[in-house]
């Protein structure tokens, strides 16, 4: 069976996923492990976007507002290795909430969306994903505890021991001894919750058109595109994504669109086993999975 193999395959590269496709159009959907629940990282972002749109359609938030910040520079590493946007910044600015969705969604900038944060709490995006009837996705903090991991205080040739910790800290019951890694601390979620939220955004019920709206069209302007886009993008297809990562936890989740009408939402949550804070096999891997899923399903 597909499943089997494709999970064999992640095992052997040291990576434990949580993968699901589905059909949005047939709700005919296929995956590995689900429903495991993983420490969300970035993911969380477009929750947090849903909440701030579905506000500033309420009238409760204006999205010309402006917000004054004054950047606090984050040294995680080698340069370019870091966290990049207003982390980079020299200078304080003022920009709107409209332009802090942006940042916060499509570069995953963390300043601009604990800016957000600060507008809408993690426990008032947490209410509104119930309110709209999207559950199995638990928002909890902000984005700023992810900066705190033991990986920030290592120097950079020893991150290789902070993904050490990472990967041997577990516990039986998916809790860590690396809060941003406890599914009972983090925000957490799993590839079911959502492929979930993806499926409320592509065909919405319970959100209002124009909010779902505006999330899909961040997610098109996502610019980190080197997990599943490379297996999704083409002259025929769009792929709407957001990624996450912290420490050995690396995921994605994304909707791609084809010319004929077929539409995939895919989500790829996954822990690698590997001591290393680069791992562009493990990065490919996670494609071809998902990809391998998506055209099973779409060939049955």
């Amino acid at each position: 069976m597909i499943t089997h193999r494709l999970h064999t395959e992640l095992r052997e590269a040291g990576l434990h996923g949580s993968f699901l496709v589905r059909d949005l159009r047939t709700g005919h959907e296929i995956g590995i492990e689900p429903d495991t629940e993983y420490a969300t990282a970035s993911l969380v972002k477009v929750p947090l976007a849903l909440a701030t749109l579905h506000r500033i359609h309420q009238g409760e938030l204006d999205g010309a507002t402006p917000i004054h910040l004054t950047p606090t520079h984050i040294d995680t590493g080698p340069p370019g290795t870091g966290p990049f946007g207003i982390s980079k910044f020299r200078h304080p600015v003022t920009i709107a909430i409209d332009d802090l969705l942006h940042l916060s969604t499509c570069l995953s900038d963390n300043i601009a969306a604990d800016a957000l944060f600060d507008l809408t709490p993690p426990t008032h995006v947490d209410r509104i994903l119930h309110d709209h009837h999207i559950h199995g996705i638990t928002v909890r903090h902000g984005i700023g505890t992810l900066n705190a991991t033991p990986a920030e205080r290592l120097a950079p040739d020893e991150t290789h021991l902070a993904h050490t910790l990472a990967i041997r800290a577990g516990t039986d019951g998916r809790g860590h001894h690396i809060p941003q890694l406890d599914v009972t601390v983090a925000n957490s979620g799993s590839a079911r919750a959502h492929v979930d939220l993806l499926h409320a955004l592509w065909r919405p019920t319970n959100i209002h058109p124009d909010v779902a709206g505006g999330v899909r069209a961040l997610m098109a302007d996502n610019v980190i595109r080197h997990r599943l886009a490379p297996d999704f993008t083409s002259d025929a297809t769009t792929w709407a994504s957001k990624t996450g990562t912290v420490l050995n936890h690396r995921h994605e989740v994304g909707v791609v669109e084809h010319a004929n009408g077929e539409t995939y939402a895919i989500a790829a949550l996954t822990a690698s086993q590997v001591p290393a804070r680069h791992q562009p096999e493990a990065e490919a891997l996670m494609g071809r999975v998902a990809r391998a899923l998506r055209d099973h399903l779409r060939s049955t």
